[in-house]
């Protein structure tokens, strides 16, 4: 592994820059199966409460896009699995001196209940989802450019055209039972991300090469940048080893090029 940089190095643009982008890579498949689940997620809640008929196409395209996720594999269990695992080390803590005993009992309170939540919602808590023929219908015309024009789906069109109340009611009845694995999810995603062991690197010419120890697997690799440098990571590999390269933007008409400067940024490995 590289070196780390002197602290002078980014400490003086980030009294200036204080916008960062935060670059984040999985390094294993359950981590990237976690961000794009909580981030279609999101982007449902968000389209949602736009309230108006497009938002709801928006919404509803998310939606689609988890009950597709979600048939790959049991990611119920996944999540179960990974709250167990953070549940055995807030324990291990309880015995160390030196700990907020509010702030992990405060933690540990509340990954009890979300682990909770879940198991109540019993194995089968996606089923209505996937037996509705409404949504069904919807999702096969999905695969089709174009496909739920209001002539493909009229009972769809004519959902569409309901008031605004009345659409974000059903889709936040769909959204409840997706709530328990996703709310669970953005927890286990928020302590991995508080895991991380941040620290000042430099790339030189532009590149970065990262050696992980194999005896402490990380799951997520994350990469901070002054929104203002123009430039963002390309970041290749596996759980074992990545490689980064800085790119340099130069526009959406304009191909983006590695730069050869030398490139200070904050990096965090989070386990």
């Amino acid at each position: 592994m590289q070196s780390a940089a002197p602290e002078t190095d980014i400490s003086a643009e980030s009294a200036t820059e204080t916008a960062l982008l935060v670059f984040e890579q999985p390094l294993n498949e359950r981590m990237r199966t976690f961000l794009r689940l909580d981030f279609l997620y999101n982007q449902a809640l968000h389209h949602n409460e736009m309230a108006s008929p497009w938002g709801s196409r928006s919404a509803m395209a998310s939606l689609i896009d988890i009950l597709a996720m979600t048939t790959r594999g049991d990611v119920r269990s996944d999540v179960l699995k990974e709250l167990e695992s953070h549940l055995a080390i807030l324990n291990e803590f309880q015995s160390r001196p030196g700990v907020d005993t509010q702030r992990l009992k405060t933690l540990t309170s509340n990954l009890q209940r979300l682990r909770s939540d879940l198991m109540s919602a019993g194995s089968a808590f996606l089923q209505p989802l996937r037996d509705s023929e409404f949504l069904n219908a919807i999702k096969h015309r999905s695969a089709i450019p174009g496909g739920t024009c209001e002539f493909d789906l009229p009972d769809y069109y004519f959902w569409l055209a309901q008031p605004d109340e009345t659409r974000m009611r059903s889709f936040n009845q769909w959204l409840g039972l997706l709530r328990p694995m996703c709310d669970a999810i953005a927890e286990l995603l928020w302590l991995t991300r508080q895991n991380g062991r941040t620290r000042q690197e430099v790339a030189a010419g532009g590149t970065f090469n990262i050696t992980f120890d194999r005896d402490n697997p990380l799951q997520l690799l994350r990469i901070s940048l002054p929104a203002s440098s123009g430039l963002y990571p390309e970041i290749s590999g596996s759980h074992h080893r990545c490689s980064v390269r800085f790119l340099a933007w130069h526009g959406i008409t304009v191909r983006p090029s590695q730069t050869e400067n030398d490139v200070p940024f904050m990096l965090s490995c989070c386990a």
